[in-house]
């Protein structure tokens, strides 16, 4: 059987940037993990060891059920000392992304949100912001319903100033384009586009994808809410979508803490309606 870095690789996950993903077993506790493998082929691609060694110093922290824990980092160096080959082991999570798969019903998703806020709250916590929270790194256990962030490559301290653009188009907020300071409504405005994409079905125009020039802030104005796109979706949810993705941070709400109390509000009203119908 293959071994990297003496685990033992059981199965091949999928691929990231610069990475493979492997299913690897321990090799003393024979616990199940995940493996991202990293190999270094020039200097420019450093910037993935980089990604790892931050993935790690966040991720070894985390003790929260809704965030994914990291738990070793094996580094190879060259004759040169420099870092060739890197495995990142990670807690073994069983779940769909929710961009391949996102809850059927409004109430799924507001559990999956609800459970997504609360394990971002954890990380706001810490003292560190996500900044690229996004449907594929948010996974949904079929078994239980169970939701777990992924991917903390980006992570940072609070008030981290990035030297570069980072973050994905479609779920960027805008002070993550003009590289100004993040903070947890950086992550406020990253959850409101990807739940805006769940429940809509359609991609939130952000300050990236509508170009970078001083008037785009104006963008804001000409988004249609979620529940002008799709009318199963409750008013004062889509409400709530369109305050998280508002351009400027001080207008967004305050923390994850508020944000998950509201949906848990709103998950709470509409639960009670849907048993009034039926009775």
């Amino acid at each position: 059987m293959a071994q990297l870095f003496g685990y033992e690789v059981v199965d091949t996950l999928g691929q990231g940037a610069g990475s493979t993903i492997y299913a690897v077993s321990h090799p003393q506790t024979r616990q199940l993990c995940a493996l991202k493998h990293v190999l270094v082929q020039n200097e420019k691609e450093q910037r993935f060891i980089e990604q790892l060694r931050a993935e790690f110093e966040v991720g070894q922290k985390v003790n929260h059920p809704g965030l994914r824990k990291c738990l070793d980092l094996k580094l190879k160096s060259n004759w040169l000392g420099k870092v060739s080959e890197a495995a990142l082991v990670k807690e073994r999570v069983d779940g769909v992304p929710l961009d391949v798969e996102c809850p059927g019903s409004i109430l799924g998703i507001l559990d999956c949100f609800i459970q997504a806020a609360n394990g971002l709250h954890a990380l706001h916590a810490l003292g560190y912001v996500h900044c690229d929270l996004k449907p594929a790194n948010i996974l949904v256990s079929a078994a239980d319903g169970q939701t777990k962030i992924i991917d903390l490559g980006q992570a940072c301290p609070t008030g981290t100033k990035k030297e570069r653009i980072q973050g994905t188009p479609d779920y960027i907020a805008p002070e993550q384009v003009k590289r100004e300071p993040v903070s947890p409504r950086t992550d406020v405005y990253n959850l409101g586009a990807t739940l805006y994409t769940c429940l809509s079905g359609e991609k939130l125009p952000t300050l990236f994808t509508c170009g970078k020039g001083d008037n785009s802030f104006l963008v804001s104005d000409r988004i249609r809410a979620p529940h002008e796109i799709k009318r199963s979706v409750p008013e004062n949810l889509s409400n709530l979508v369109m305050e998280c993705v508002k351009i400027r941070p001080e207008r967004r709400p305050t923390d994850m803490a508020e944000v998950a109390r509201r949906l848990d509000v709103i998950r709470f009203g509409l639960e009670r309606r849907e048993l009034a119908a039926t009775a």
